[in-house]
């Protein structure tokens, strides 16, 4: 590389304001994971103060982080930080919940410790709990770090804006897009390929509802769209696979696409369409 280009390089690195690497904030929560959840552990802590001093260091490792970006935070490091370690018992009910309607929800899953280690559905939504802990105390771009870094590894795109209540079942998961404003209550369910976003993608819309709200008790099914900020799914209702909605249904609807199929048989060979692909 030419020295011009090098020296226009060094400027960009010299003016950037957060140094320090997105793996290592991806780290500091699987290491937060890891203190909440034996099943995850690299470690087998032996007392009670091996676990304090474990803690403790994630603890510091997020201050150093923070510390890198202190002037675009709206309060110290340390006030953050601390703020973050007060908020785990809730975060861990929270995940709690999640873990047992998803083991509750899928006939496949054998215990509580099988979700926890491999469903990639609880993988996203532990990210998306501690982006959005991050996010509420208004901390700039690591959120979105980490919740992109769960859709880099689970094909789950959550927002961390969104507001997820208790009890939140992804089943499979892979193809899931969850908008920033989007608002989902308790003992939701969804199913892969379910897109929950705007109607438009105008910055205009910045700072305006543009997601879809999904009250308590709703299954929505595989490849189902719902878009826009004033869409509401009522309470009890069912959202059919590949469903395109825009608007609203009220509480214990049943929304479904019947797709035209039809099926013939021809003993004639030449009849039969050999498709390539």
């Amino acid at each position: 590389m030419n020295s011009q280009f090098l020296n226009t390089l060094f400027e960009s690195h010299h003016r950037a304001k957060h140094q320090v690497p997105a793996s290592a904030m991806c780290k500091l929560v699987e290491g937060v994971l890891q203190l909440l959840f034996p099943p995850l552990a690299d470690v087998r802590f032996e007392t009670v103060q091996e676990l304090e001093e474990f803690s403790n260091g994630l603890k510091v490792n997020m201050m150093r982080i923070l510390t890198s970006m202190e002037r675009e935070l709206p309060m110290s490091p340390e006030v953050i930080s601390e703020r973050m370690m007060q908020e785990l018992p809730h975060i861990y009910e929270l995940l709690l919940m999640d873990a047992e309607a998803i083991a509750a929800g899928d006939p496949a899953a054998q215990s509580i410790e099988e979700v926890v280690r491999t469903y990639p559905g609880f993988k996203a939504v532990a990210m998306y709990r501690m982006a959005h802990a991050l996010y509420q105390l208004e901390v700039p771009l690591l959120p979105r770090v980490l919740t992109e870094y769960a859709h880099a590894r689970t094909g789950i795109d959550i927002h961390p804006g969104a507001r997820i209540g208790t009890h939140f079942c992804i089943d499979h998961g892979t193809g899931i897009v969850i908008g920033e404003t989007c608002v989902i209550g308790n003992y939701v369910k969804v199913y892969q390929g379910v897109t929950l976003g705007a109607l438009s993608v105008d910055k205009a819309m910045a700072n305006i509802k543009r997601h879809p709200t999904i009250e308590n008790n709703v299954v929505i099914y595989a490849g189902a769209t719902i878009l826009g900020g004033n869409t509401v799914v009522g309470a009890n209702s069912l959202v059919g696979g590949n469903v395109w909605l825009t608007e609203s249904v009220p509480p214990y609807s049943r929304v479904y696409h019947r797709p035209q199929i039809d099926v013939r048989r021809s003993a004639e060979s030449a009849n039969v369409i050999n498709f390539s692909i």
